[in-house]
């Protein structure tokens, strides 16, 4: 880059983000910061639910200062447009131009992303946007990341998924119907060791937990729901 722009990234605490980051910082960006959304009520990183605990501890392994944006307990959208855009005002104020993102296809996403940040002038880069999910899994692995699932959408995958590595029989053993990176929100990750972190992160396995939200709704359908579940990791 011949530029050296001053840039944060949003980051989720998953591969994804990790990839992305990596990415980032072999072209030779400089990220100086990590923004991560957390629920307040529950001290957990938003729709993951992984302790706070740990995401301070994968932030201190990565060199990187973390800003938390704290959630209500059950934030509408119009909460966290606000939230949000007072975050954003406050990253524009401290200089910040560019914020990464672990985005790889939804086109809606990256386009609900970018309206957000334009108005603080602030430009979004998408290191792994388009990507073959399957081929950048694989990389994630061979370049010695390592990540364990701790969320999952329950119509989608089996209970038996949750906790378990992402590594090549991970792969082998996804339903066609699953993108492999979960991209559609099938599954979400903790990313515990790899080569943007100083030391692995540690950790012992939890309980596992089942939780029904109130699904989005779809035109005149009446009300449904959707079932996750959660493995809770403890520091």
């Amino acid at each position: 880059m011949n530029i050296h722009p001053k840039a944060y990234f949003s980051w989720s605490s998953g591969k994804d983000s990790a990839i992305a980051l990596y990415h980032l910082q072999q072209a030779g960006l400089r990220v100086s910061q990590l923004i991560t959304t957390v629920n307040s009520h529950f001290g957990r990183v938003s729709m993951h639910g992984l302790r706070r605990e740990l995401l301070e501890q994968q932030a201190m392994e990565t060199g990187i200062p973390l800003s938390i944006i704290d959630m209500p307990k059950e934030p509408s959208m119009k909460d966290y447009d606000a939230l949000m855009a007072t975050a954003l005002g406050t990253l524009e104020k401290d200089g910040f131009t560019h914020c990464g993102f672990g985005d790889i296809f939804l086109e809606d996403l990256k386009f609900y992303r970018e309206q957000q940040l334009g108005p603080f002038g602030i430009k979004g880069i998408f290191p792994i946007w388009k990507q073959d999910t399957k081929a950048l899994l694989q990389e994630f692995i061979a370049l010695g990341f390592k990540a364990i699932v701790i969320c999952l959408k329950s119509d989608l995958l089996d209970k038996s998924f949750l906790g378990r590595e992402i590594d090549a029989s991970f792969i082998q053993d996804l339903p066609d119907d699953v993108d492999p990176c979960g991209e559609n929100g099938e599954f979400h990750t903790f990313c515990y060791d790899g080569p943007i972190f100083t030391n692995p992160i540690s950790f012992s396995i939890g309980e596992k937990v089942f939780r029904a939200y109130k699904a989005p709704k779809q035109g005149d359908a009446p009300p449904s729901s959707m079932g996750f579940w959660f493995l809770d990791l403890l520091p």
